[in-house]
């Protein structure tokens, strides 16, 4: 966590990215260190993302478990 709505994400393509927490997300989930998200890259900079989706841990395991991640 950043603060301020900010989180540095490292993405499946290896950049270390400056995600921002979508308001939908914002109110209803809590994002910890270790959580897997979703996030776009933003189209005009790379270094940064919105993050749009946060899985569950039983989803975690189950993407986990069937190869996924």
């Amino acid at each position: 966590m950043m603060g301020a709505n900010h989180i540095r994400v490292r993405c499946y393509d290896g950049v270390t990215r400056m995600g921002r927490i979508k308001g939908k997300i914002k109110k209803r989930a809590w994002i910890r260190e270790g959580d897997i998200v979703i996030v776009t890259p933003w189209s005009f900079q790379d270094e940064k993302c919105d993050i749009i989706y946060r899985y569950l841990p039983p989803q975690a395991d189950w993407l986990r478990k069937n190869r996924y991640i």
